[in-house]
Protein backbone atom coordinates (compact mmCIF):
# COMPACT_ATOMS: atom_id res chain seq x y z
CA UNK A 1 0.00 0.00 0.00
CA UNK A 2 1.10 3.63 -0.64
CA UNK A 3 1.23 6.11 1.58
CA UNK A 4 -0.49 8.82 -0.47
CA UNK A 5 0.61 11.72 1.48
CA UNK A 6 4.23 11.07 1.72
CA UNK A 7 3.91 10.26 -2.17
CA UNK A 8 2.68 13.87 -3.10
CA UNK A 9 4.65 15.55 -1.11
CA UNK A 10 7.86 13.85 -3.26
CA UNK A 11 5.63 14.40 -6.37
CA UNK A 12 5.97 17.69 -5.20
CA UNK A 13 9.34 18.13 -4.48
CA UNK A 14 10.31 16.26 -7.58
CA UNK A 15 8.18 18.77 -9.81
CA UNK A 16 10.05 21.41 -8.76
CA UNK A 17 13.43 19.77 -8.70
CA UNK A 18 13.35 19.23 -12.15
CA UNK A 19 11.33 22.20 -13.41
CA UNK A 20 13.19 23.47 -15.54
CA UNK A 21 14.94 19.85 -17.16
CA UNK A 22 13.88 18.38 -20.20
CA UNK A 23 14.86 15.27 -22.05
CA UNK A 24 17.66 15.73 -24.39
CA UNK A 25 16.92 17.45 -27.60
CA UNK A 26 13.06 17.63 -26.74
CA UNK A 27 10.37 19.69 -25.12
CA UNK A 28 9.47 16.62 -22.73
CA UNK A 29 9.55 17.96 -19.08
CA UNK A 30 12.10 15.39 -17.61
CA UNK A 31 9.60 15.11 -14.74
CA UNK A 32 7.03 12.54 -16.87
CA UNK A 33 10.27 10.02 -17.31
CA UNK A 34 10.69 9.91 -13.09
CA UNK A 35 6.65 9.64 -12.31
CA UNK A 36 6.93 7.11 -15.74
CA UNK A 37 9.63 4.83 -13.61
CA UNK A 38 8.15 5.35 -10.49
CA UNK A 39 4.87 4.02 -11.76
CA UNK A 40 6.25 0.85 -13.48
CA UNK A 41 7.97 0.70 -9.36
CA UNK A 42 4.01 0.58 -8.19
CA UNK A 43 2.80 -1.63 -10.91
CA UNK A 44 5.79 -4.27 -10.00
CA UNK A 45 4.99 -4.42 -6.40
CA UNK A 46 7.29 -1.55 -4.80
CA UNK A 47 6.15 0.00 -1.50
CA UNK A 48 6.40 3.55 -0.77
CA UNK A 49 10.11 4.17 0.11
CA UNK A 50 10.94 2.70 -3.77
CA UNK A 51 8.24 4.71 -5.41
CA UNK A 52 9.79 7.42 -4.07
CA UNK A 53 13.19 6.93 -5.19
CA UNK A 54 11.85 6.10 -8.21
CA UNK A 55 10.63 9.31 -8.50
CA UNK A 56 14.36 11.10 -7.43
CA UNK A 57 16.38 8.39 -8.61
CA UNK A 58 18.21 10.99 -11.16
CA UNK A 59 18.11 13.88 -8.09
CA UNK A 60 21.08 13.34 -7.05
CA UNK A 61 23.01 12.72 -10.40
CA UNK A 62 21.70 16.20 -12.32
CA UNK A 63 20.33 18.45 -9.46
CA UNK A 64 22.97 19.21 -7.32
CA UNK A 65 24.69 15.94 -6.03
CA UNK A 66 25.98 15.29 -2.67
CA UNK A 67 23.93 18.40 -1.23
CA UNK A 68 20.67 17.17 -2.66
CA UNK A 69 21.20 13.19 -1.15
CA UNK A 70 21.66 15.11 2.04
CA UNK A 71 18.23 17.09 1.35
CA UNK A 72 16.58 13.95 0.08
CA UNK A 73 17.65 11.91 3.70
CA UNK A 74 15.88 14.27 6.02
CA UNK A 75 12.91 14.45 4.05
CA UNK A 76 12.10 11.28 2.97
CA UNK A 77 14.07 9.13 4.97
CA UNK A 78 17.38 6.70 5.28
CA UNK A 79 16.19 3.72 3.00
CA UNK A 80 15.06 6.49 0.24
CA UNK A 81 18.23 8.18 0.39
CA UNK A 82 20.09 4.97 0.13
CA UNK A 83 18.05 3.65 -3.18
CA UNK A 84 18.94 7.05 -4.70
CA UNK A 85 22.36 6.94 -3.80
CA UNK A 86 22.56 3.44 -5.49
CA UNK A 87 20.84 4.38 -8.59
CA UNK A 88 23.03 7.19 -9.10
CA UNK A 89 26.13 6.69 -11.56
CA UNK A 90 28.35 9.93 -10.46
CA UNK A 91 27.75 12.47 -8.02
CA UNK A 92 30.37 14.67 -9.47
CA UNK A 93 30.40 17.77 -11.83
CA UNK A 94 31.78 17.33 -14.63
CA UNK A 95 30.39 13.53 -15.11
CA UNK A 96 33.40 11.46 -15.73
CA UNK A 97 33.16 9.61 -19.48
CA UNK A 98 30.14 7.65 -20.54
CA UNK A 99 32.45 4.20 -20.62
CA UNK A 100 33.86 4.66 -17.35
CA UNK A 101 30.60 5.50 -15.40
CA UNK A 102 28.64 2.97 -17.48
CA UNK A 103 31.19 0.01 -16.77
CA UNK A 104 31.18 1.07 -13.16
CA UNK A 105 27.29 1.41 -12.81
CA UNK A 106 27.30 -2.08 -13.92
CA UNK A 107 29.91 -3.12 -11.42
CA UNK A 108 28.19 -1.90 -8.49
CA UNK A 109 24.56 -2.59 -9.62
CA UNK A 110 25.48 -6.23 -8.68
CA UNK A 111 25.86 -5.51 -4.89
CA UNK A 112 22.98 -3.03 -4.15
CA UNK A 113 19.74 -4.02 -2.34
CA UNK A 114 16.29 -5.61 -4.17
CA UNK A 115 14.69 -2.10 -3.40
CA UNK A 116 17.58 -0.55 -5.37
CA UNK A 117 17.46 -3.28 -8.03
CA UNK A 118 14.05 -2.74 -8.89
CA UNK A 119 14.20 0.78 -8.72
CA UNK A 120 17.36 0.63 -10.95
CA UNK A 121 15.48 -2.17 -13.93
CA UNK A 122 12.29 0.51 -13.92
CA UNK A 123 14.28 3.63 -14.80
CA UNK A 124 16.23 1.39 -17.39
CA UNK A 125 12.83 -0.18 -18.90
CA UNK A 126 11.83 3.17 -19.57
CA UNK A 127 14.89 4.77 -20.73
CA UNK A 128 15.21 1.35 -23.34
CA UNK A 129 11.16 1.85 -24.07
CA UNK A 130 12.13 6.09 -24.85
CA UNK A 131 14.87 4.70 -27.26
CA UNK A 132 13.33 2.06 -29.26
CA UNK A 133 9.84 5.13 -29.54
CA UNK A 134 12.12 7.67 -29.96
CA UNK A 135 14.51 5.75 -32.70
CA UNK A 136 10.85 4.62 -34.47
CA UNK A 137 9.77 8.76 -34.58
CA UNK A 138 12.96 10.01 -36.05
CA UNK A 139 15.86 7.41 -36.82
CA UNK A 140 19.28 7.58 -36.61
CA UNK A 141 19.11 11.07 -35.06
CA UNK A 142 18.55 9.71 -32.28
CA UNK A 143 21.93 8.96 -31.72
CA UNK A 144 23.19 12.35 -31.36
CA UNK A 145 21.32 12.13 -27.77
CA UNK A 146 23.72 10.04 -26.89
CA UNK A 147 27.87 10.34 -25.67
CA UNK A 148 28.56 6.57 -27.51
CA UNK A 149 27.88 5.03 -30.33
CA UNK A 150 25.09 3.00 -31.46
CA UNK A 151 26.68 -0.54 -29.98
CA UNK A 152 28.19 0.88 -27.24
CA UNK A 153 24.56 1.70 -26.28
CA UNK A 154 23.56 -2.14 -26.56
CA UNK A 155 26.53 -3.21 -24.86
CA UNK A 156 25.70 -0.98 -21.64
CA UNK A 157 21.80 -2.51 -21.44
CA UNK A 158 22.89 -6.28 -22.53
CA UNK A 159 25.21 -6.43 -19.46
CA UNK A 160 22.32 -4.24 -17.47
CA UNK A 161 19.58 -7.28 -18.26
CA UNK A 162 22.33 -10.30 -17.25
CA UNK A 163 23.04 -8.19 -13.78
CA UNK A 164 18.85 -8.30 -13.17
CA UNK A 165 18.58 -11.94 -14.12
CA UNK A 166 21.43 -12.24 -11.92
CA UNK A 167 20.91 -10.51 -9.26
CA UNK A 168 17.10 -9.48 -9.03
CA UNK A 169 14.81 -11.91 -7.49
CA UNK A 170 11.13 -12.51 -8.50
CA UNK A 171 10.03 -10.12 -11.04
CA UNK A 172 9.90 -12.16 -14.17
CA UNK A 173 7.51 -10.28 -16.19
CA UNK A 174 9.17 -7.06 -15.70
CA UNK A 175 13.01 -8.78 -15.96
CA UNK A 176 11.30 -10.30 -19.54
CA UNK A 177 9.84 -7.14 -20.65
CA UNK A 178 13.55 -5.40 -20.31
CA UNK A 179 14.84 -8.75 -22.17
CA UNK A 180 12.47 -7.41 -25.53
CA UNK A 181 13.56 -4.06 -25.49
CA UNK A 182 17.19 -5.16 -25.38
CA UNK A 183 16.46 -7.12 -28.04
CA UNK A 184 15.26 -4.20 -30.15
CA UNK A 185 17.93 -2.68 -29.20
CA UNK A 186 20.14 -4.67 -30.81
CA UNK A 187 18.45 -4.42 -33.75
CA UNK A 188 18.77 -0.87 -33.96
CA UNK A 189 22.09 -0.72 -32.88
CA UNK A 190 22.76 -2.57 -36.17
CA UNK A 191 20.38 -1.25 -38.07
CA UNK A 192 21.54 0.80 -41.71
CA UNK A 193 17.99 1.99 -42.23
CA UNK A 194 16.49 4.96 -41.68
CA UNK A 195 14.17 3.91 -39.41
CA UNK A 196 13.25 0.48 -38.00
CA UNK A 197 11.20 -2.22 -40.00
CA UNK A 198 8.29 -3.40 -38.25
Amino acid sequence: MINKNRYREALIFTFKLHSKQFRKDTKIPYFFHLSSVSNLVIENGGNTDEAIAGLLHDAVEDQGGEKTLKLIKRKFGNKVAKIVEDCTDTKVTPKPPWLERKKQYILDLSKKSQSSLLVSICDKTHNAYSIINDYDRIGKKLWKRFNAKPTKIYWYYKNLLKCYNKNLRGNKVLKQNFKNLVSLIKKIAKDKTTKRKH
